[in-house]
């Protein structure tokens, strides 16, 4: 973990998907920074996380789990919360959806991450923002393939170019409360998900995971993965009185592999 500077002292933060992977990186950077910190996700594996930022760190750390496209549930675990200064919505689901494979769990598949990234994405920031503070942040975890796009990933692509027109739009909606949207667009992070992504493109491609990795470092200015705590500091200045003169903004953190 870099030495972040940051004071979120007596700001509640909330943090989506933050059991696991990028979200578990962020939560970590902030409650390092002394935020008062709430994670949640939709397994039960989040109070674990909680406990286990709580030690890590020091600070109070309260999981909450939460089917984040169930409207109601997510109402109600926002009231409880109450005041809000940060919001990051970090979670999501990447699976690989071939188009013309036949099997009819495909378009299973698409539905439910459309439902979880976008529609989920929606639902959270929607009952947050009643609880938000004037001047507050919200972070939404897009993609670098919401700029660019691979095959056989079609629903994932469309769910984070999604997420980049939704932060666009309510950064405007949000403005006159001097609430800032902005959006981190990480490259390849070593995480569950991007490993289970890397296997199912060797099993498609027939072709060793360890030369598709080569390949994909190869794409980058700066080579190797990065870790899930390379993510916090980015996040911990979006969400920083130093960054409010940013809004509607995309940035790309991927060493250098998608320059835009």
């Amino acid at each position: 973990m870099p030495n972040i500077r940051y004071d979120f002292s007596g700001r509640k933060v909330l943090v989506t998907g933050g059991s696991r992977g990028i979200g578990y990186g962020v939560a970590e950077g902030f409650a390092r920074a002394g935020a008062d910190l709430t994670v949640l996700a939709s397994g039960k594996g989040v109070h674990d996380a909680a406990r286990s930022l709580q030690e890590s760190t020091g600070q109070t750390v309260t999981g909450r789990q939460c089917d984040i496209t169930d409207s109601a549930a997510v109402q109600n675990v926002l009231q409880d919360i109450g005041a809000l200064d940060v919001l990051v919505n970090n979670a999501g689901l990447e699976r690989i959806t071939p188009l013309c494979d036949p099997d009819p769990a495909i378009e299973e598949t698409f539905r439910r991450i459309i439902d979880i990234n976008v529609t989920g994405t929606f639902l959270v920031t929607r009952h947050a923002v009643p609880h938000m503070r004037d001047g507050g942040r919200i972070l939404l975890t897009a993609s670098i393939w919401s700029r660019t796009a691979v095959p056989e990933f079609s629903a994932y692509v469309a769910s984070k170019h999604a997420n980049l027109g939704f932060m666009r739009a309510i950064a405007h909606e949000l403005g006159p409360r001097g609430i800032t949207v902005n959006a981190i667009c990480p490259g390849w992070v070593r995480t569950d998900a991007a490993l289970r992504s890397l296997a199912a493109m060797a099993d498609r491609s027939g072709r060793p995971e360890a030369d598709l990795l080569e390949e994909i470092a190869g794409a980058q200015v700066l080579d190797g993965l990065m870790e899930p705590a390379d993510m916090a500091a980015l996040y911990l200045f979006l969400a920083s009185d130093e960054a409010r003169d940013i809004t509607g903004q995309a940035y790309m953190l991927d060493r250098g592999e998608v320059m835009a």
